[in-house]
Parts: C-alpha cells; sequence; structure tokens
C-alpha cells in the first residue's frame, strides 16, 4: 500500500520551488540545533558569581558574560528576526510564486491544461498557506524552546514587546497567512517579480509597524493611583509582568503630567497648572492577563483582511480570465 502523494497542481508549484524549500528545512534544523545547543549551555555553565563581575576578570562565554546570557541575547534577536518572517513570505509568494509566471505567461500553459484559472489560484493560494503555516509554527517552536529560559529574566524579555509578542502568540501565523493572501493579490496584479515583492514587502511591513502601535488600545488599560507620602512617592503597587503604558503625578485637582515637566519650576514647552503641588502618583498598564485579549482581537483583525484580500485576488481573476 503506497503512501498519499501529492498530485496535480500542488505537487507542480512543489517541484518549482523546491530549492526554497530545501533552504528553509536546512535554516529551521540551524535553528533548532543552535537553540538547543545554547539552552544546554546555560544549564552546562553556571553563572558566574562573587567579586569577578565588579572588576570584569570572570572567565566570559563567547564574549558574553555568561552562556546564559548568549541565550537571553539570541532570543531577543531572534524574536525580532520573526517580525520579518511575513515580510519575506509575502515578498516570494508576490515575486518568484506568483509574478514570475504572470511575467513569463507560464500560468497560461496551466490555463489550457483541464486547470481552470479559479482551481490554480486556489492551489496556488492553499500550497503557499500551508507552507507558510509550517515555517511560521517551527520557528516560533525553535524561539519557545529557548525563551522558556529567557522569558521574564530580563526586561527585554517581556511578554509585551515586540518580536516577543507576536512569535509568543497566534498572531504571527495570523500576519503570515496575510502575507501570503497579499502576495497573490499584489503579484497577480502586478505581474513583474521585483515590483511585486517590493510593494508587498512595503505593505506587510507597515502593517506590521500599525498593528504594533495601536494593538494596545484594543483593551481597556487598568489605573493604579496612590498618595505621595515620604515612604511611597511613586508607584509600585501593580501587578507583576504588567506593561506600563503611562505613569506620572497628580495635583490636587486631579491635573496629570511627568516628574520633572512642572517642578522643581515649569519646562520650556509645557503648560503647567496653577497649582502644582504633588499630592499623589498614577500608573495606567496592561496587566498579564490582557496578552490573550489582545492576541485574539489582533488575530481576528488580521484573518478578516486576509478573507478580504483572498476575495479581491479571486475577483481580480474572474474580470481577467473572462
Amino acid at each position: 500500500m503506497s503512501l498519499p502523494t501529492l498530485r496535480g497542481p500542488r505537487w507542480v508549484d512543489i517541484r518549482l520551488h523546491r530549492t526554497t524549500l530545501w533552504t528553509s528545512g536546512a535554516a529551521l534544523l540551524a535553528a533548532l540545533v543552535y537553540t538547543g545547543w545554547l539552552r544546554w549551555a546555560a544549564d552546562a555553565y553556571p553563572e558566574p558569581v562573587g567579586n569577578c563581575l565588579a572588576d570584569k576578570s570572570c572567565e566570559t562565554f563567547l564574549g558574553f558574560a555568561s552562556a546564559r546570557e548568549l541565550l537571553y541575547a539570541s532570543m531577543e534577536n531572534g524574536a525580532l528576526a520573526l517580525l520579518l518572517l511575513p515580510v519575506l513570505i509575502g515578498a516570494f509568494v508576490a515575486g518568484p510564486y506568483i509574478a514570475r509566471e504572470m511575467e513569463s505567461g507560464v500560468y497560461a500553459v496551466s490555463w489550457t491544461q483541464s486547470i481552470s484559472p479559479a482551481r490554480w489560484l486556489a492551489s496556488r493560494l492553499t500550497t503557499a498557506a500551508a507552507i507558510a503555516l509550517g515555517v511560521t509554527l517551527a520557528l516560533m517552536g525553535v524561539l519557545r524552546l529557548g525563551a522558556s529560559k529567557a522569558l521574564g529574566h530580563r526586561a527585554n524579555l517581556h511578554w509585551a514587546d515586540r518580536g516577543v509578542y507576536e512569535a509568543t502568540g497566534p498572531t504571527l501565523v495570523a500576519y503570515s497567512l496575510f502575507a501570503v493572501a497579499l502576495g497573490t493579490l499584489i503579484g497577480f496584479v502586478v505581474r513583474r517579480t521585483l515590483p511585486a515583492m517590493a510593494a508587498t514587502g512595503l505593505v506587510t511591513g507597515l502593517l506590521l509597524w500599525g498593528m504594533g502601535n495601536v494593538r494596545w488600545r484594543l483593551a481597556p488599560v487598568r489605573t493604579a493611583t496612590g498618595p505621595v507620602s515620604a515612604d511611597h512617592s511613586f508607584p509600585d503597587q501593580y501587578p507583576a509582568g504588567s506593561f506600563s503604558m503611562d505613569q506620572g503625578v497628580t495635583n490636587a485637582a486631579g491635573d496629570r503630567f511627568y516628574v520633572g515637566q512642572c517642578l522643581p519650576k515649569p519646562q520650556p514647552g509645557f503648560s503647567c497648572p496653577d497649582d502644582t503641588e504633588v499630592t499623589g502618583w498614577y500608573m495606567q498598564y496592561h496587566p498579564r492577563s490582557h496578552f490573550w485579549y489582545t492576541q485574539l482581537m489582533e488575530t481576528g483583525i488580521l484573518l478578516a483582511l486576509t478573507a478580504a484580500v483572498v476575495y479581491a485576488a479571486f475577483r481580480v481573476l474572474r474580470r481577467r480570465a473572462a
């Protein structure tokens, strides 16, 4: 009994881009081996202790204070690098995967071999989406393997930071699927490899930047307040692991301003209230529990955009194939 195999247009897609698939697989394997080695090294080589930290006489690990520090730095950079994954996926789908066929006219051969334009496009979309999904989930798993020892140990590996936030929830998957849909649409419309790649990369990058700036408005912030006293002059009583959005001090009238903005004297460019006597402090923050709320909201928005782009791609195809 033989194993099931890919047939038809999907098999053609895989064969045409097998070099890219092999390269992606090799990169995944290298990332897995490197992360596994870092985890082993972080346990095998203890962190330096004692006075050598102050006088810098401790032995270093590949230029870092310890193997654990190298693990932290690698996971931090890896999380940020994963933000580029949807951009790369979209550029590949738009250029080599779609626009090149449109530019060379190869698509016409497929359309004349008992494959309808709609089936051709559906095959392209599903194949690219499956590959993008697999690569994204695999890289997220590799990051999780290393970050499980790093998350929470350093501020730059906080759950709400760029890169870490996207790569530890479903939003990165949604961005990758959106990039596939957008790359397909732009590649089909532009029909030129390099312009299609540039346009898709730009739009995907702008979406990543825009959503990163507005995502924390999807959930209402919580506010912690307290009086100013000799023993308590600044906010410190809020849930551990929270993500601070704004903090400062208030006067008797309840006006908010930053520390140093109006005291001891008004700073240039600021309009300070008449009563600048500080009576309390405030902090606006997102608790750790807002992670999944914002993740699911953002993922829903991205999937809705993806569906709209896919619909637009089939509409354009229908008009061009008519």
